[in-house]
């Protein structure tokens, strides 16, 4: 059984902390102040402390460095109500293992109470695994615990063993084709072949070519017979990303193929028929398309068998923690970096971001602030979020100049502008600022410092 050090000089948070993590299989201790931490520290082993960083004499940090002097070994994690981008920093330099904010996430606590044990050799990967299955859903290589995102999930299930044809609807990065591999994967048809083409990124002639194939000497350049994508995907699954761009000659031509199991090489006489499940997909609303005259209206009947919404990053946000811990993961690893987490100030930037670019664009911004990160936790600094610093203010005229701008630099006079405008607003309280600005006072007042607000 894990030992367990709880250090606060409340006593209330000291009673939930000893309650929840004695639920959890943990042998739990504490202490009001970290004199007696430490005393209790030199008489027996623990193998996690968990303390607060703001206490009466010696604050957290100071703690820290205490237990860290005697017992190197033993793991510490931090919790504090005055969260600060340098504070973590600090901290981890100082060989802190995590880095919590109060009034934060208890499962989030719970997670990195765990993970810190795996680390330690007390639990086991298996153990954290089976903990969090319940709390972590993960399906054909998305993650997503909201409901709509188990929606999804539920469909793909139910439609993944039926023949009928699937349109995905949803915006650019939502992960249309990461829904049409898992409908291919979970099918009858998983072991041959899943050929995908974006119908909108190739010109007419050769989309043509690569979707039926060509015979020799039907063009110049054609000095050989080549078999198009949905003759070489027989017996598997076609997907047709962006369907709403497919020229209407093509479309004629697709029809075909739904309706009969039959297409022409480019050039060719014969008849090839080609047993294929098709998957299409668009960010377009097809049904304007039609009335415009601009979509065959039987083809697009043939194609929405079975319809399946794609939801924007606007509406799971609840989902934006998991999807950034498996970014941080994945280019951490990647780049050779000991990242683990973000801080709450920086998740709390992503939580309150449009996304215009969905799921794309979080790894984007995640990927980047990994690279530049220098730390072993993500700060604000790092995050760059220019769509939405330009998607919610008017009137900023920058001009890029062939030298090019300091992006950092001309976001943050945005965020300045868009802060002292509040502040003005609200006649100097800051509060009430933090209130209009939808964040946190603390997180009001750490950008206020970061940005030399007065």
């Amino acid at each position: 059984m894990a030992k367990i050090l709880v250090v606060d000089d409340n006593q209330d948070m000291r009673e939930f902390m000893e309650i929840m993590l004695t639920k959890e299989g943990y042998d739990v201790v504490c202490a009001e102040d970290p004199s007696k931490a430490i005393a209790l520290c030199n008489k027996k082993d623990f193998d996690l402390v968990i303390t607060d960083l703001r206490m009466p004499k010696i604050d957290g940090i100071e703690f820290l460095k205490a237990i860290k002097d005697k017992k190197p070994e033993t793991i510490v994690i931090l919790i504090t109500a005055y969260a600060s981008g340098e504070t973590a920093v600090n901290a981890m330099k100082e060989g802190a293992y995590d880095y919590v904010e109060k009034g934060g996430s208890i499962e989030e606590l719970k997670k990195i109470v765990r993970a810190a044990l795996v680390k330690k050799g007390l639990l086991t990967e298996n153990e954290t695994v089976k903990k969090e299955q319940a709390e972590d859903t993960t399906f054909g290589g998305m993650i997503g615990t909201s409901r709509e995102m188990i929606k999804v999930f539920a469909t793909i299930k139910k439609v993944a063993d039926t023949p009928a044809n699937i349109l995905i609807l949803g915006e650019s990065g939502t992960g249309k084709e990461l829904v049409a591999r898992a409908i291919h994967e979970n099918s009858p048809r998983s072991k041959m072949p899943f050929n995908a083409i974006n119908s909108g990124g190739i010109p007419e002639n050769l989309l043509e070519s690569e979707l039926f194939g060509y015979m020799k000497g039907s063009f110049t350049g054609a000095y050989t017979d080549k078999p198009g994508l949905f003759e070489m995907a027989k017996g598997g699954t076609v997907f047709l990303d962006e369907i709403g761009e497919l020229p209407p000659v093509l479309q004629v031509k697709l029809l075909r193929i739904v309706q009969e199991k039959t297409f022409r090489r480019i050039g060719g006489s014969e008849n090839i028929k080609v047993d294929v499940r098709i998957i299409s997909a668009t960010n377009q609303n097809l049904e304007e398309k039609v009335k415009k005259g601009e979509f065959r209206e039987d083809l697009y009947f043939r194609l929405n068998v079975i319809p399946i919404r794609m939801p924007s990053l606007r509406e799971r946000k609840e989902d934006i923690p998991l999807l950034t811990k498996h970014f941080i993961e994945k280019y951490a690893k990647e780049f050779g970096k000991e990242i683990r987490t973000i801080s709450s100030y920086a998740m709390e930037l992503l939580m309150n971001y449009a996304f215009p670019g969905n799921i794309r664009e979080l790894e984007n911004i995640i990927e980047r602030g990994v690279a530049m990160e220098s730390s072993n936790i993500i700060l604000p600094e790092n995050l760059v979020l220019a769509a939405n610093a330009a998607s919610g203010v008017q009137n900023f005229d920058i001009g890029i100049t062939d030298a090019g701008i300091d992006l950092n630099s001309e976001l943050g006079k945005i965020e300045k502008t868009i802060i002292e405008k509040a502040l003005r607003k609200t006649k100097g309280s800051k509060t009430k600022a933090a209130e209009l600005l939808h964040v946190t006072f603390d997180s009001l007042r750490y950008r206020m410092e970061k940005l030399g607000v007065e």
